[in-house]
């Protein structure tokens, strides 16, 4: 192809256009994608980071994403560089990200004998193609642009490999994407079950206000937090949502298997229970027992309809619109707080079991290993997790301030392997916190290309902990009960410290908990001179986290 000017070909209209609206792009050089990272690099002001696989690309812009609410961009090449994306694609779908992954593609004259249907392949998990061509590529970019923040949704932004470097002139002017207004109940009908959500509010005595990410994406919080203050009710989050309600002493911490038992208990005495911006899944239900029979469920969110057979009354509607409007409708009725939350001793409801050191197996107890780490941590802290049966020990011992500080990318479509590339997205979202991974061996050594990504763009401001119990725990726990093999669950015992150690980190073996007080020195060094620091945590695969026993019961 011939040398073009960096800010007058197809690729650098593209690359120009999506700059006005990202500062971040990750992902993997290649022949598709070439040219748009020359002129990203040489005409722009965003800053690319390269991971070493394209899921981490697209799994780095989703954490991005997920801790600072901004858009998400990522990018890879054609071919063999754009199917490696679909696990993560998949994920970002799933969980709502608003991310753009600008691709190379099969030429305008076809597929080449090592192309494939990438628009297809897109489209079967859930992501929306827009091909740019020669005279609309800036124009396209907004579209695609829209289509993402409008949705909540991944865009694919393809570039016909013949066109990447093809002269377009002078950058057009494009408009504005249209950005999505919140959605305001309307008509009589709406208004009326708006009223009737105040009306069981003012009249119950122990009211219960559950909120997700939904709540806290829209800026719910301070409104939500009226609601609980006037109508004295006890509060909870999803495992997403945590920290969106303003006073924690009145805060039950998370709902469902990640729940505190005594906070569960206490949900089931609730008389009335709104939700707000979430979308109850089954985990967040405790598979339909969160709340007790005869309890009145509402619940307000976007979707079309109710997303549970529990809820008796649906608001449809923007959670921070009706939260505001149920907190002013209670202001005026001028009623007196129920005095539930402040009859309850909530802080004892919140204690989960602390452990045993050391399990019967002779490895540690992830439970007291969780504990330890949780009161080393430094409180201004993001946590970053992959999936699996791990996934326990950081959401119930580790709390976090806010909802954009804990990031599960992987869990919205149940995979694993996503970790390491987590922690560089976070890490540029929130410079200023100290980003901790939570990962187990499997999806730790899935995901082992960018374990070399998270040392080199977090340092030693970040951290990792391996849950390595020396096998894929989840299987074993839900499967290997069931008397099936399980030699295909089992991982020989990896050295986590030893791969950290040559990506320029330091690795700690820990056997047991005094071997954690190389975390609290790590925490009293200045982060410019410590290393990142891998903690290669070897527990017992014995204790079942108390989420996954209830999976358990729920499939034997």
């Amino acid at each position: 192809m011939p040398a073009v000017s960096p800010t007058t070909s197809v690729s650098a209209h593209v690359a120009l256009t999506l700059a006005r609206h990202v500062d971040h792009v990750f992902g993997v050089m290649g022949n598709g994608n070439a040219y748009f990272l020359d002129a990203l690099e040489r005409s722009t002001e965003v800053h690319f980071t390269a991971v070493r696989h394209e899921a981490g690309g697209v799994v780095a812009a989703d954490a991005y994403h997920r801790a600072s609410g901004r858009l998400a961009a990522a990018t890879a090449t054609y071919g063999a560089g754009f199917t490696n994306t679909l696990t993560a694609l998949a994920e970002a779908v799933q969980a709502h990200v608003p991310l753009v992954l600008v691709v190379g593609d099969e030429p305008t004259s076809g597929p080449r004998p090592w192309d494939v249907d990438q628009i297809a392949l897109a489209s079967a998990v859930g992501a929306r193609t827009y091909t740019v061509g020669r005279a609309d590529a800036a124009a396209t970019t907004v579209i695609a642009i829209e289509h993402a923040l409008t949705y909540r949704v991944p865009t694919v932004l393809a570039i016909p490999y013949d066109v990447a470097a093809r002269d377009a002139g002078a950058l057009p002017e494009a408009p504005e994407p249209r950005r999505p207004v919140p959605l305001t109940p309307a008509g009589a009908f709406a208004a009326g079950a708006v009223e009737g959500l105040v009306d069981a509010l003012a009249s119950a005595e122990r009211p219960f206000l559950l909120a997700g990410r939904g709540a806290w994406i829209c800026g719910a919080g301070e409104a939500l937090g009226d609601i609980a203050d006037l109508t004295g009710a006890v509060t909870a989050s999803t495992a997403l949502g945590r920290g969106i309600f303003p006073r924690g002493e009145f805060d039950l911490g998370v709902t469902g298997g990640f729940g505190a038992e005594g906070a569960m208990a206490l949900v089931r005495e609730a008389d009335l229970a709104v939700v707000f911006g979430a979308s109850l899944n089954q985990f967040t239900m405790r598979f339909g027992d969160l709340f007790a029979p005869g309890t009145r469920v509402f619940q307000v969110d976007v979707a079309a309809a109710a997303t549970h057979p529990h809820v008796g009354g649906y608001v449809r509607g923007d959670a921070a619109v009706v939260a505001r409007a149920v907190a002013d409708a209670l202001r005026t009725r001028g009623g007196e707080p129920s005095g539930w939350r402040e009859s309850v001793d909530i802080a004892s409801r919140r204690a989960y079991e602390p452990g045993d050191g050391t399990a019967a197996d002779g490895r540690l107890d992830p439970r007291s290993v969780a504990v330890r780490i949780g009161r080393l941590l430094p409180e201004d802290r993001v946590v970053v997790s992959d999936g699996g049966h791990f996934i326990g020990w950081a959401n119930m011992y580790w709390p976090v301030a806010s909802p954009d500080r804990m990031t599960m990318v992987g869990t919205a479509f149940q995979s694993i392997g996503l970790g390491w590339p987590s922690v560089p997205g976070a890490a540029l979202a929130k410079p200023s916190a100290t980003v901790v991974l939570t990962t187990g061996d499997g999806g730790g050594l899935m995901a082992l290309a960018d374990l070399e990504s998270a040392v080199r763009v977090a340092g030693g401001c970040d951290l990792a902990v391996v849950w390595n119990d020396a096998a894929y725990g989840a299987e074993v726990n839900l499967y290997g009960l069931k008397g099936l093999a399980k030699e295909p669950m089992l991982i020989p015992e990896v050295d986590f410290a030893a791969l950290a150690a040559g990506v320029g980190a330091e690795g700690v073996v820990v056997r047991t908990l005094d071997d954690l007080d190389r975390l609290a020195t790590w925490a009293a060094e200045p982060e410019a001179s410590r290393p990142f620091l891998v903690l290669d945590c070897r527990i017992s695969g014995a204790v079942v986290a108390p989420y996954q026993q209830e999976i358990i019961r729920v499939n034997s």
